[in-house]
């Protein structure tokens, strides 16, 4: 059975709200995760985890929570004793996320972690086996999948509407600029921590936007190509950008893709009796716009993070499955090793999704 919400969204209870735990309090936990907690309708925020305690008691006066909720990544079993946190939200860099995941889980936490969910697949099983032994849910933070313009483009591919969508291309990358100073390097450069350059980053998205436009189907094969390396002292360890195809089994191609050396966020899919585009921003935090051959699309606008914490609230305990779970994560990361491995070695490679 799975584990318990500390307050039930029932009738006689409809203001209260489940305690969730930031693990790593970088950018996006600052910017964006925490004042969505704030404004979310299911979550507040009941602890940290950082290497900070200063920066940990900082935020315990900003958001309320006790200091003995903060906690280091050496000590996250010491949640097992705090029923007040509900869920851990992993949003460390990528090569760290197995290790916060696993302990999360076996202190009987609900487990979100950043994508990409890990850096192989083989700590992507790792992280699953954990949750499934503790019986703890499972998400990856793909927001989008509970952005409302991104659900229309979904459901277009799933039901076919112009027919299977068989010609896809997809882009995202931002350009990092090149700091003046080696220790302002970005983690993301760092092949250790981040497990490599923009396709474990911006080419996440791309992968995601694809594998929706087939309606979740995972290529059969793939090939790739790193691009020219212009400044070699901001990435002396990773690619700066990479092309690479995305073969399906029905023989609808995908070409994607994805940089750290330039500005954009695109993604147009074709069928037999139409198409749809996400158009710039496709995958920012802003509103995207979805137009089609029958013409621009309108659905709500809505703040990313609030609308996929709340979703996620809302299917643990209504028990339903999860728009974005563990195995989906493990899927992109299949592709990944897929795209490396091509890129590598110039040959075409299956996908063990």
């Amino acid at each position: 059975m799975a584990l318990m919400p500390r307050f039930a969204f029932g009738a006689d209870e409809p203001t209260k709200k489940l305690g969730i735990a930031l693990v790593g309090l970088g950018s996006y936990a600052t910017n964006q995760l925490a004042p969505a907690i704030k404004k979310s309708k299911h979550w507040y925020l009941a602890g940290v985890v950082t290497g900070d305690p200063e920066k940990g008691k900082k935020w315990a006066r900003k958001y309320g929570f006790p200091e003995k909720n903060i906690m280091g990544y050496d000590d996250m079993g010491r949640m097992a004793d705090m029923p007040e946190i509900f869920a851990i939200y992993a949003v460390t860099p990528n090569s760290i996320h197995a290790a916060n995941c696993i302990a999360g889980a076996k202190a009987g936490k609900h487990v979100i972690t950043e994508k990409p969910m890990a850096i192989s697949v083989a700590e992507c099983d790792a992280i699953i086996s954990a949750c499934k032994a503790a019986n703890v849910r499972l998400m990856v933070g793909y927001r989008l999948h509970y952005e409302p313009h991104t659900q229309e483009f979904c459901r277009l591919a799933r039901e076919q509407v112009f027919g299977p969508f068989m010609k896809i291309s997809a882009s995202n990358a931002f350009d990092m600029g090149d700091p003046s100073d080696p220790a302002d390097y970005n983690w993301r450069v760092n092949k250790k921590l981040a497990g490599g350059g923009p396709l474990m980053d911006m080419g996440v998205y791309v992968i995601q936007a694809v594998c929706m436009a087939k309606a979740e189907a995972a290529p059969v094969t793939v090939t790739a190509k790193f691009g020219e390396i212009t400044r070699p002292r901001l990435f002396a360890q990773v690619e700066q950008s990479i092309t690479w195809t995305m073969e399906f089994a029905d023989g609808a191609v995908a070409t994607c893709f994805t940089s750290y050396d330039t500005q954009v966020s695109k993604l147009m899919a074709e069928a037999t009796h139409g198409w749809a585009r996400l158009e710039e921003p496709a995958f920012y935090y802003d509103e995207p716009f979805l137009t089609t051959s029958q013409g621009p699309v309108d659905r709500p606008k809505v703040i990313h993070q609030v609308a996929q914490l709340d979703g996620m609230a809302e299917e643990i305990l209504t028990g339903s499955p999860s728009l974005a779970p563990g195995e989906m994560g493990r899927r992109d990361l299949a592709i990944i090793e897929a795209i490396y491995a091509a890129a590598n070695t110039g040959q075409r490679v299956s996908v063990k999704a």
